[in-house]
């Protein structure tokens, strides 16, 4: 397939946050997404021992980390594009606990500073676009961690079953037309060596395709160090 220089350029695909805004506003669509993941509460423990204290939680969703991470004695600064994630994060809060601020804000464009962080949480978040999304994105992550901070998250492994279902609307990138969740809005997809290559400037510390909810559900989990 030939692509349009405008298709390869263009970083309006990221809009699937707009469905997670949909979901966020009930409590089916929050019930899956109240507990923190195992592997963010292991990492969490090992980096408050080696002295990391602020973190990004990307994506933030309904709070599920932001809150887990704050009350575990992290500084955490909570970003998503969704006002209703947001909201009801903000509500989660526990009174009196100033460990964390929320922010609504595109993961393309943090109004943040450069190398504020030790700790840069994207669970679920960043493949939500085409490469062009994904790899403006990992610039800014890499903006704002400082030298040697960690960085956690997921991507999708082409061994996931939608992978090539659907439209592919850019290089790895499939919308599913009349989808009735966020797969009806831009997925990219990449295997290991692609994903290495997306990773410039970080150390890639643990990589493992991993099948989140049975067959065909393979994300890829990972866990690098700002070079």
């Amino acid at each position: 397939m030939t692509w349009r220089i405008e298709e390869l350029e263009d970083k309006t695909t990221a809009t699937a946050y707009s469905d997670w805004n949909e979901r966020w506003k009930t409590d089916e669509g929050r019930n899956k997404w109240l507990a923190p993941e195992v592997e963010v509460e292991t990492l969490a423990r090992f980096l408050l021992e080696t002295g990391a204290r602020r973190t990004l939680d990307l994506g933030c969703g309904v709070g599920r980390h932001s809150l887990f991470l704050a009350s575990s004695g992290f500084f955490v600064v909570a970003l998503d594009a969704s006002e209703a994630g947001i909201a009801f994060a903000r509500a989660s809060k526990i009174a009196g606990d100033c460990n964390v601020s929320f922010l609504i804000a595109l993961m393309t464009e943090f109004p943040l500073a450069e190398s504020t962080f030790d700790y840069l949480l994207a669970w679920n978040v960043i493949y939500h676009g085409n490469r062009i999304i994904v790899e403006h994105t990992l610039g800014e992550i890499r903006r704002v961690l400082r030298p040697g901070g960690f960085f956690q998250g997921t991507m999708l492994s082409k061994r996931n079953r939608n992978y090539r279902q659907g439209r592919e609307i850019s290089p790895e990138t499939f919308v599913l037309d009349g989808a009735t969740d966020d797969k009806a809005h831009p997925h990219f997809y990449c295997d290991a060596v692609e994903l290495e290559s997306l990773f410039a400037g970080f150390d890639l510390l643990r990589l493992t395709d991993c099948e989140r909810e049975g067959p065909g559900s393979n994300h890829w989990h990972f866990v690098a160090k700002r070079v």
